[in-house]
C-alpha cells in the first residue's frame, strides 16, 4: 500500500558525488562487507554474520550441495530447499559441514595408456598443467602416478608414446591420505616443493587433491 510523507525527498540528480577523496585508508583490505544474518538489537554483536551479503534461493533448482560449499568458500550462505524428506536435509547438510575447503575432485585425470596427445588435449581444454594418473582413467580409480607438462617436450617427444613412460610413478608420488588436515597438507606441499598434493583413501584411490 503507498503512503505520503510529509518529509522532503530527493531525487539521485539532488546528489553530486565529488571526486578526488580518496585517501590512504581507502583501500580494498579496508573495505568490510560483512552482513548479520541473526536479529540484532541495540548494540549487540549479531551471533551470525556473514563476509559478504550474498545468501541463494531455497529452491531445488537453486540451492543443492555444490550451491552451499561453493557460497560457504566465498562467505555467503545457501537454503536449502524444504521440499524433501527430512532425513534427506540431514544428508545435505553433512555433506555441506564435512566439506573441507582446500580440497577439490580432480576433474581432469587420464589412464597411463593414454597416449601424450591425448594428455595434450585435455590440459588444454581444463587448463591444468599437473594429471593425475588412474588405473581407469575416472577421477576416483586408484592412483598409479602424476603427470604435469614439465614432464614431456611437446616438440622433441613423440606424442604417440604412452602417459606411463613420462609420468611420475606412484612409488615415487609425494601423497596424503583422507583424514590429514589443510594445514597439514600445506605443509607437505612446502616440505617437498610441490604444487598438487593427491589424497588418497586406505585402498590407494584417488579423493581429492
Amino acid at each position: 500500500m503507498s503512503k505520503i510523507l510529509n518529509d522532503t525527498s530527493r531525487t539521485f540528480s539532488e546528489y553530486l558525488l565529488i571526486p578526488g577523496l580518496t585517501e590512504k585508508h581507502h583501500v580494498p583490505s579496508n573495505v568490510n562487507l560483512s552482513a548479520p544474518v541473526s536479529t540484532v538489537s541495540g548494540r549487540e554483536k549479531p551471533r551470525f554474520s556473514l563476509n559478504i551479503p550474498i545468501v541463494s534461493a531455497a529452491m531445488q533448482a537453486v540451492s543443492g550441495t555444490e550451491m552451499a560449499i561453493s557460497l560457504a568458500r566465498r562467505g555467503g550462505m545457501a537454503f536449502l530447499f524444504c521440499s524433501q524428506t527430512i532425513e534427506s536435509q540431514a544428508n545435505m547438510v553433512s555433506k555441506v559441514k564435512s566439506h573441507k575447503a582446500g580440497f577439490v575432485k580432480s576433474d581432469t585425470n587420464i589412464k597411463p595408456t593414454s597416449t601424450l596427445r591425448e594428455l595434450m588435449q585435455k590440459m588444454k581444454e581444463s587448463g591444468h598443467s599437473t594429471v593425475p594418473v588412474t588405473e581407469d582413467g575416472q577421477n576416483n580409480g586408484k592412483l598409479v602416478g602424476l603427470i604435469t607438462d614439465k614432464d614431456f617436450w611437446e616438440f622433441e617427444d613423440d606424442l604417440n608414446d604412452t602417459v606411463s613412460k613420462y609420468m611420475t610413478p606412484m612409488s615415487k608420488v609425494i601423497h596424503g591420505t583422507v583424514g590429514i588436515t589443510l594445514k597439514e597438507a600445506n605443509a607437505l606441499l612446502h616440505r617437498h616443493k610441490k604444487e598438487c598434493l593427491p589424497i588418497l583413501e586406505k585402498d590407494g584411490t584417488l579423493n581429492s587433491l
